[in-house]
């Protein structure tokens, strides 16, 4: 059943809740309204599915485990009809069940238990990101479009958020592409868990840094396991091949 609560006032912001344990749902939206944002909590996937076609959020917070179909199918679904900042929820610290989550477009993940005062810095890092994402396109079409940054073989044309390695374009979601531009403008450059966190996911926590070692896994499986190399203890660095050749491929054939 669904339920809606929203603060006094015209809220700007719209956010979505699909969760299945009533105590959390009620929990959520009593704490997001707090935050003067509209917000619609429902029950099931299907019933996300259609919310999400209806009224057009501009953030979801999606529980993986749902009855009808699960967070996992929810979010292919919604994000085929309409691209959204997808907050997705677990009940298992399964590092692998999170990877299939950004996989299928979410933007990032919190592990039950989980704190609210988290919840509402990580959903509003969501939304500036997407804030920002738009304001780049709406730059690009009135001034002269930023030059591609151009590092190895992979350029990234930061107005359209496009990718392309080589010659084919790389499909990202915003915080992949976020994530992707902060490493590569520092290209061969070491930058810690928390400095990719605060500047990524605008999180200062180190309880985060989990998400930022899911999410450049998931990013070197759409870009390729050479780029991004892992500093044991630290974080990463960007290091693309110097003369723009897949690394991989110039093993593979010595």
């Amino acid at each position: 059943m669904a339920n809606t609560h929203q603060a006094p006032g015209v809220p700007t912001t719209s956010v979505l809740v699909v969760e299945d344990e009533p105590a959390i749902a009620q929990a959520i939206v009593h704490r997001l309204s707090a935050e003067g944002w509209s917000v619609r909590a429902v029950g099931d996937g299907l019933a996300g599915v259609e919310a999400a076609n209806t009224l057009q959020p501009d953030a979801v917070i999606l529980d993986v485990m749902l009855p009808g179909i699960d967070g996992l199918e929810v979010c292919r679904r919604i994000q085929a009809e309409r691209p959204v900042p997808v907050l997705m929820l677990t009940a298992r610290d399964d590092e692998t069940d999170m990877l299939v989550g950004l996989g299928v477009g979410a933007d990032d993940y919190m592990t039950k238990p989980f704190s609210m005062r988290e919840l509402v810095a990580r959903t509003k890092a969501l939304l500036r990101r997407q804030e920002r994402a738009a304001a780049a396109v709406h730059s690009a079409g009135i001034h002269d479009p930023e030059p591609p940054l151009v590092v190895g073989d992979v350029s990234i044309d930061r107005a359209q958020r496009r990718v392309l390695r080589g010659h084919d374009e790389v499909h990202l979601t915003p915080t992949e592409f976020d994530l992707l531009v902060a490493l590569a403008t520092n290209a061969r450059t070491v930058l810690t868990r928390e400095k990719l966190l605060a500047d990524v996911w605008d999180w200062v926590d180190a309880s985060g840094t989990r998400t930022v070692d899911s999410h450049v896994k998931a990013l070197r499986r759409k870009l390729g396991s050479d780029l991004i190399r892992t500093v044991h203890g630290v974080g990463y660095a960007f290091e693309p091949a110097d003369d723009g050749v897949d690394a991989s491929h110039a093993a593979a054939e010595q």
